[in-house]
Formats: structure tokens, sequence, C-alpha cells
């Protein structure tokens, strides 16, 4: 983990967030069919970038293994995306990420960090601590529910 240096996204990096995006779902075992409907929903804009909230994990080549994005107004925040190169899956680049994000949004004054889980993510995240709150509808797949789940960061400043 070492090699991996985690960064503010930067401008023209849009196109290399949506592939990885798309990637990393498809590491969950989804058709090409049911990747084509969630592209829209995973397709990364440069307002996005300026805006902030969007983070990468690179490698020592600076090629992206990972990102994730955060957004919102404390003290509710959303984390709208957390994706991992489907060959750094397992190897700690997702746990690095989520603590990031965690601090980062604790660090601003979220209270909480609600985020919709693809349902093979749900136990990744139930193990950082985030807890299921519900289920929510899918953005892209019609009749499709997800996990939804919060991390509740209240105590994390008080750390």
């Amino acid at each position: 983990m070492s090699e991996i240096r985690i960064r503010p996204a930067r401008a023209g990096e849009t196109d290399l967030l949506s592939e990885l995006a798309l990637r990393s779902k498809a590491h969950w075992g989804y058709d090409e069919a049911f990747l084509e409907t969630c592209r829209a929903e995973r397709t990364y804009t440069e307002a996005q970038i300026r805006a902030g909230g969007l983070v990468v994990a690179a490698g020592p080549d600076d090629r992206l293994v990972g990102f994730y994005r955060i957004h919102g107004e404390p003290p509710d925040g959303e984390l709208a995306a957390l994706f991992v190169d489907p060959v750094r899956i397992g190897t700690g680049v997702g746990g690095a990420l989520l603590r990031h994000a965690l601090a980062a949004a604790a660090e601003v004054g979220f209270d909480s960090l609600g985020l919709e889980a693809d349902p093979g993510a749900e136990a990744f995240y139930a193990h950082a601590g985030a807890t299921r709150v519900g289920h929510t509808a899918s953005g892209s797949i019609p009749g499709r529910r997800l996990p939804r789940m919060r991390f509740d960061l209240g105590l994390r400043r008080l750390n």
C-alpha cells in the first residue's frame, strides 16, 4: 500500500474515472447489458472534479487504481462513489480509500455519511462500521433496490 498515493482528482481524468467505475462494477459479475444501463450514472464530469470531493488512489506511475466521491453539506453527506480497479480489489486499496473518505468527511463536519451499496459490497461497508438503514431504488435499473447504509461520524471527530 505504500506505493499508493491518495490525492484529489485532476482535470482531464473524467474518462479514466468513468472507465474505472464500470470495470469495478463488472467485478460483481454483471453482464454488458447491465453495465451499459449503468453507464450514465457512472460517468463523471469536469464539473464534479471542480466541485471537489472526488479523490483518487494512484500508483507510482500515477495510474488510477481507485477513487471515491463525497458530496453534500454538513451535517449529512453522501459517499456517492467508491470504486477500485478489479486487479487491486482485495489488496487494501478500497479500505484505504474508505478510511480516507471517512476521515475527510468527519474533518469537514459531517455527522453521517450515507451510501447506496452494491449488494456485493454491503459486507465491505458493514465490516468498516456502516449500518443498513433501509433500501433505495437504483438510479439506473427500474425495480432494482440497493442496500441503503450509513456511517455515523460524530464519534470519529472526538478521537
